[in-house]
């Protein structure tokens, strides 16, 4: 699925179920943040880290520790920008050389309606109304659940090149519903920087680089590429 949505430099690993935590291996820096964890949060966090390694060795860099940076951020190998998300049922990383790309996220979640009260908290008036517009043409996707993930995967993309923190209000996503293809409709948005800060090629209103969603097996995927000036 995140392949479909990614140019041809990013590499990308994808684990349906909870298959690819069976067998795989953490190192003993990885080991030590999961002493408190719960079954299921062990099982997500080896998951999601087999598939960045498994990028890792598609992209011909030695796989190694994927430890949390500031605000939680994963830590990549020099010369290496990446992406990891997870939800029930899936797992995904991807990898491009900081060669190709400035920065990339991208964000996985199920294909369901958002909690009571979470649209009201993450999105602004006028996306409310551009989601109930995208609603009235095509009911069968869970429009506010793909804003969700898009501001995710923008936030995403945009940490490591600002390092400043980006709100849900300090976006402003406009969703363009394109040609299904496969059950995938795709979207296309930009979101916000927030006062005072530039925004990072690829960010807002258009700019270069891509965004994109998906629909498929019960998920729902969107991503964001940032390429170079």
């Amino acid at each position: 699925m995140m392949e479909e949505l990614l140019p041809e430099s990013v590499v990308a690993v994808e684990s349906y179920g909870d298959d690819g935590a069976e067998g795989a291996i953490l190192y003993p820096e990885e080991l030590a943040l999961l002493t408190r964890a719960v079954e299921k949060r062990r099982r997500e966090f080896t998951t999601v880290r087999a598939c960045a390694r498994r990028a890792m060795e598609k992209l011909g860099v030695p796989p190694g520790p994927v430890l949390p940076g500031e605000r939680g951020a994963p830590q990549w190998p020099q010369g290496v920008i990446g992406s990891m998300t997870h939800c029930e049922g899936y797992s995904a990383a991807a990898l491009a050389r900081a060669t190709d790309l400035a920065s990339l996220g991208m964000d996985a979640e199920p294909h369901l309606a958002l909690p009571e009260g979470v649209l009201d908290a993450v999105a602004l008036p006028t996306e409310v109304g551009r989601l109930d517009r995208l609603g009235a043409e095509n009911p069968t996707v869970h429009w506010d659940r793909l804003l969700f993930s898009a501001k995710e995967s923008v936030y995403k993309a945009w940490f490591p090149l600002t390092r400043k923190w980006l709100d849900f209000s300090e976006a402003d996503i406009d969703i363009v519903q394109g040609p299904a293809s496969g059950g995938t409709p795709p979207g296309r948005g930009g979101r916000a920087p927030p006062p005072g800060a530039g925004a990072p090629g690829g960010g807002v209103g258009g700019g270069a680089g891509d965004r994109g969603g998906a629909v498929q097996r019960g998920l729902l995927a969107t991503v964001v590429t940032v390429p170079h000036l």
